[in-house]
């Protein structure tokens, strides 16, 4: 059974409006620039230049699509990468839907353009209530640096990644949870108990938690994520903090949560979801997607100089393309990696009406493409396992 609900919302409001809405940007900031840095923002804040942060230049075309494959765990649907760097290889994990529930699996490639399936490395377990019917892997510890190749670290010469899963069948049905995983090899992962449930007694988290991104800075791991109200048709989602000095006790930011959905007319009107963390010199950059009551979901991006005090930009990083696009309903769900002096930004792109809408992955980045392009499709597989498991 696939949740029509959160679906259904998304692809309901684009249809019911249009594009005719005149949308306000995320924070009351103005726009004038005075001496390469933004003036004038709330509270007396002063947003660094924005440059070294845009990906204006989309590939337009998809790196990563739906397999097709009877039975395997990404025939429906691939959504939610996550790019990082081991061993001289790029990689990404993605989740894949066949029609049950989310499953992760890996991909790589040489030139970041170019993807190859590598497998099945997260598979939900019949035997667990918890991860019964599904399983997202959403970011594993790796270098944070705007500029950094993203290579992944180690705690205790483990790999950790977190993961977030939902109780009931279907697409993202029920209050989800969130755990962690560790491996050694980033084939086969060891996954905790959940660290982080809903709390009730908290109402922009009651109605279930989403996409967690860990980062360490100084002794200190932080696990940004974001969270829905419990509103069963007009929900919000929005981004909190948990901290740990060990990973086994997470102690929430009890000013949460450090990105709010904004007015009627904001970019990120209902959601400020999925975040994706990153550092620049002193500054905390928290990417994330906004989801308007234009029915779009375009990626923004949210800067301070401690993690617990954002300011929202007030430009969108990445917009929906025109009707027909590759991503004509949403641009969202970010990723970032630097690479050969290019800022590059995975999301997924999102086309067509729904229950026929094209859910896949693609890539911007900080320099143009070369004009030759090759057409659009799926990442090719690679020699020895298949897309349906390793």
């Amino acid at each position: 059974m696939v949740d029509r609900d959160r679906r259904t919302l998304l692809t309901g409001l684009a249809a019911a409006a249009g594009t005719g809405l005149a949308l306000e940007g995320v924070a009351a900031v103005p726009r004038a620039l005075a001496g390469g840095r933004l003036g004038g923002a709330p509270q007396g804040r002063i947003l660094p230049s924005i440059a070294p942060f845009r990906t204006p230049y989309k590939l337009e075309r998809r790196i990563l699509t739906r397999s097709g494959v009877p039975g395997s765990f990404d025939r429906l649907k691939v959504d939610c990468p996550f790019v990082f760097e081991s061993c001289g290889r790029y990689y990404l994990t993605y989740v894949g839907f066949d029609g049950i529930g989310y499953q992760t699996g890996l991909a790589e490639s040489d030139d970041l353009e170019h993807w190859r399936r590598a497998g099945l490395i997260l598979r939900r377990d019949p035997k667990n209530p918890v991860v019964r019917y599904n399983i997202a892997m959403m970011s594993i510890l790796r270098e944070d640096g705007l500029h950094s190749r993203g290579s992944l670290i180690k705690v205790d010469g483990r790999y950790v990644a977190t993961w977030f899963a939902c109780p009931h069948p279907g697409y993202e049905q029920g209050p989800g949870v969130i755990g962690l995983a560790f491996s050694e090899d980033l084939y086969h992962w060891d996954i905790t108990e959940p660290i982080l449930r809903p709390d009730p007694a908290l109402p922009w988290e009651a109605g279930g938690l989403y996409k967690a991104y860990l980062i360490k800075n100084d002794d200190l791991y932080y696990i940004f994520y974001n969270a829905k109200t419990n509103h069963r048709n007009d929900w919000h989602e929005q981004i909190g903090i948990a901290t740990s000095p060990d990973l086994k006790t997470w102690t929430r930011y009890p000013g949460n949560p450090v990105i709010r959905t904004g007015g009627p007319k904001s970019w990120d009107a209902r959601f400020a979801s999925d975040p994706c963390v990153v550092r620049w010199g002193p500054w905390w950059g928290v990417y994330y997607y906004g989801f308007a009551n234009d029915g779009h979901a375009r990626d923004l991006l949210a800067l301070g100089l401690d993690p617990y005090h954002l300011t929202k930009v007030p430009e969108i990083m990445l917009n929906v393309g025109p009707p027909g696009s590759i991503d004509e309903d949403f641009a969202h769900k970010p990723s970032i990696i630097y690479a050969n002096d290019t800022l590059y930004q995975f999301y997924c792109c999102v086309s067509g009406k729904w229950p026929h809408s094209d859910r896949a992955i693609s890539v911007a980045r900080s320099r143009p493409w070369p004009k030759a392009r090759e057409p659009d499709g799926a990442a090719t597989p690679t020699p020895g396992p298949s897309a349906s498991g390793l």
